[in-house]
């Protein structure tokens, strides 16, 4: 072994808390990238194989009613590869120990042919014998939420009549991977559940023998989608179609592609904090140590050693603990990646999902690591290499301390300590000021993580509390006469109504346009409110439409100008109408206008897509009890159901990753303060002692290097706070999607508790240096300058 490879040895084992401090931030940032990059290509890699074994469609059309002929012509279309007509309908359900109404959506199975599209994933049982009107196969999600399984039973009402069903089987299915119900924000599975039943079974109850409500298409490779959804549409309009789609607008695929967005904005974010606060510590630790070292390195070039040789040593140095970082990274990425596989397992519905890692994962995680660990290590490599031998043997020059704070009479009043600490601090610009950027970046990361619990509560009391105010909401089979509004009036327990009527259109700007739902509410609406960007109501009068700020954004409109609608229904007509307000909304592209504007765009007048209602809760009962009677209900959604669901998802989830975030950031509070106090230590053993044999009491003495540390710490917080908001302002853009978008809010709690936590980190780490000074040996300890 090299001489120079047995110092490095002795180095290592001296030196080593600092060197598994600066590892342990290092693997933060390893395991960071493991996990977002892992768990990216984990569920990417799972929806890929889903889709591709079960054969997952690529367009989605739905119809009022269509004749089974006109699939032939769809499949003559050029680019077409599959055709899969299929009935669709939603249907109350009564479930056993289930007291509110569920809803299923029932979906038909080809008879006497196998599946073309969308290939059902059977997890126990059988699928349904042909034309049985009373055998179904129900998704997995619900079966386990009601302890389902073959031979269980349960009442629908399909087309206002109700059946008892018997489940044959429980299944999965790539088009409901993630199955969430109308006017839901998340999925309940005891709530809305997939029906699987056979298509003469469907096709009797809903009198569509030789005819289908929905159809999906598989298309060749290189076909254009949009050609091919043009001429669909144009196929369909007759037959009351509502404008065909591709997969990036099919819901459950749609929420995927969110999830997969954040993931990757994610990985790109975290791991870059943690690695520049480990080279910090890399730049802090070397230069000291070369410090220390200097006239030992002036004698290895004085024998011969080049600058190179003597550079390539320390580098080593380098390396070696990133090498320890990258090991531990690596594996406490793998097993947080493995518990973030559990967590989305139970989130989205796949028949498998295993986290799985690329080698070339690993490889991008070391070599980010070796990035800045050498990054950090190249200031004191320069001055390995240019430093002459004959300066180097020679004593440093002792250090310049000039009076501060003169003329303002601060060095008089501070007391000595102070100032004491104050000067050495100054004395080391440079160092003080990574130590402070790498307590910042702790706060950071605190910081930006933290503000999600106040953004999200910001959400649930904006959404929850000021717009959507009402108890339930009743969507209909088909749109009914005004009259129906009374009819549910009449309903047990009944205290206000509201309509409202959805219209399916395409609104367009130029080259951009988005497929939605416009939404017609009455003009000064109590329950289902309209919000301006200011959060005050919006009174939906006269024939505007407000859009909300997403989707003004995404087709590059503002109050006052005019878009172009096209009807999905109707008589299809395209016309244009004038943006009357931008309004606030976190979840989906959506659009409001008046409820009698919204009924004369496909000319029909006193029309209802549903009813949002007020009730008793004392009535609550028997209100359930009725609304499971009523034939024209496809879907009641209940709202302190979907909040309490709400709530329960996201403190699973956000808990878990706050969890892991928060200890992360609480690793680079200990490794930087830790650091920096064996530093100062080093450099100030013999004044510390000195001060011990001059009668110091161990406390006073510990107590400057305790008072050096908090001033570092605090004077790192304002920092942290503004880098922590930058942070949560970058984590808020990455995360926003048409679907879901979280509101920047960073208030008070979030400072205070990362500020807190990081106080806490450089305590402990303190109370562990000043374990050192206490077993300081005096005599060996003033013998050398250092």
């Amino acid at each position: 072994m090299l001489a120079l490879d047995r110092k490095l040895l002795r180095d290592l084992v001296r030196l080593w808390p600092q060197a598994l401090a600066i590892a342990l931030v290092m693997a933060a940032g390893v395991a960071t990238l493991v996990l977002g990059v892992g768990t990216h290509a984990s569920l990417d890699e799972t929806r890929s194989t889903f889709y591709e074994r079960n054969r997952f469609a690529d367009v989605f059309a739905s119809v009022t009613r269509a004749p089974g002929a006109l699939v032939a012509e769809i499949a003559a279309v050029p680019g077409v590869q599959s055709v899969e007509p299929r009935i669709e309908k939603l249907a109350l359900l009564s479930v056993p120990g289930l007291s509110a109404p569920a809803t299923g959506l029932f979906v038909s199975l080809p008879d006497f042919v196998p599946q073309r599209l969308n290939l059902l994933t059977i997890r126990a049982g059988r699928l349904p014998e042909p034309g049985d009107e009373r055998e179904a196969v129900v998704s997995e999600p619900f079966a386990k939420a009601h302890g389902f399984g073959p031979g269980s039973r349960f009442e629908a009402i399909l087309n206002g009549r109700k059946r008892t069903l018997v489940i044959v089987g429980i299944a999965l299915s790539p088009e409901f991977i993630y199955a969430i119900g109308p006017w839901d924000l998340m999925p309940d599975d005891r709530r809305y559940g997939i029906v699987w039943m056979s298509e003469r079974a469907l096709a009797g109850a809903y009198d569509l023998k030789s005819a289908f409500s929905t159809v999906h298409l598989k298309l060749l490779s290189g076909a254009s989608e949009r050609a091919i959804i043009e001429t669909l549409d144009g196929k369909l309009a007759r037959y009351g179609g509502r404008g065909a789609y591709g997969r990036k607008d099919q819901l459950s695929h749609a929420f995927l592609d969110a999830e997969l967005l954040q993931l990757k904005a994610m990985s790109r974010i975290t791991p870059p904090i943690f690695l520049l606060a480990a080279a910090l510590l890399v730049n802090m630790t070397l230069s000291r140590l070369i410090a220390l070292e200097r006239q030992q390195i002036g004698l290895l070039k004085a024998v011969g050693y080049s600058g190179g040789t003597i550079a390539a040593h320390y580098l080593k140095f380098v390396a070696a603990i990133t090498l320890v970082g990258i090991v531990l990274g690596a594996a406490a990425g793998v097993w947080l990646g493995n518990g973030a596989a559990r967590l989305y397992a139970d989130f989205f519905r796949f028949p498998f999902l295993l986290f799985r890692t690329d080698p070339s994962t690993y490889m991008a995680g070391g070599a980010a690591a070796l990035g800045a660990g050498v990054f950090g290590a190249l200031r004191a490599l320069r001055e390995v290499m240019q430093l002459p031998p004959a300066i180097a043997m020679s004593p440093p020059a002792p250090p310049q301390y000039r009076r501060m704070f003169v003329g303002l009479g601060l060095s008089d009043r501070l007391p000595r300590s102070v100032l004491m600490v104050v000067r050495h601090l100054a004395r080391w610009p440079l160092r003080t000021a990574s130590a402070i950027v790498g307590v910042a970046l702790a706060t950071a990361i605190l910081t930006g993580t933290l503000w999600v619990f106040q953004a999200t509560e910001f959400m649930i009391d904006t959404t929850f509390h000021r717009s959507e105010r009402q108890d339930a909401t009743i969507s209909f089979v088909q749109e009914m006469p005004e009259r129906a509004l009374f009819d549910v009036a009449r309903l047990p327990g009944i205290l206000a109504v509201e309509p409202y009527r959805n219209v399916a259109a395409k609104l367009r700007n130029g080259g951009v346009e988005r497929r939605v739902a416009i939404t017609g509410k009455p003009a000064g609406a109590m329950l289902s409110r309209v919000l301006d960007i200011d959060f005050r109501p919006v009174p939906l009068e006269g024939a505007g439409i407000a859009l909300t700020d997403m989707l003004a954004r995404i087709l590059r409109v503002g109050r006052g100008d005019v878009i172009e609608v096209e009807l999905l229904e109707g008589d299809r007509r395209t016309t244009q109408l004038p943006v009357t307000d931008v309004i606030k909304g976190y979840f989906g592209l959506t659009a409001y206008m008046n409820i009698d504007a919204a009924n004369r765009l496909p000319r029909e007048a006193d029309r209802i897509s549903g009813v949002h209602i007020r009730y008793d809760a004392v009535r609550q009962d028997e209100l359930f009890g009725r609304l499971k009677e009523l034939p024209k209900a496809s879907f009641i959604a209940l709202q302190r159901v979907s909040l309490q669901k709400f709530r329960e998802t996201l403190a699973r989830n956000i808990l878990t990753m706050v969890t892991i975030y928060v200890s992360l950031g609480a690793i680079i509070a200990f490794g930087v303060v830790y650091n920096f106090a064996r530093i100062t230590l080093s450099e100030q053993g013999h004044e510390l002692a000195s001060l011990r044999v001059l009668g110091f009491t161990r406390g006073e003495v510990s107590g400057l290097l305790i008072l050096e540390i908090s001033l570092v710490v605090l004077v790192a917080q304002p920092v942290g706070w503004l880098f922590g908001y930058g942070f949560a302002a970058w984590t808020a853009a990455g995360f926003s999607t048409e679907l879901v978008r979280v509101p920047l809010i960073v208030g008070r709690d979030a400072y205070g508790y990362a500020t807190a936590i990081t106080l806490m980190a450089a305590l402990v780490s303190a109370l562990v240096v000043r374990r050192r000074i206490d077993r300081l040996d005096l005599v060996e300890v003033l013998k050398t300058r250092e």
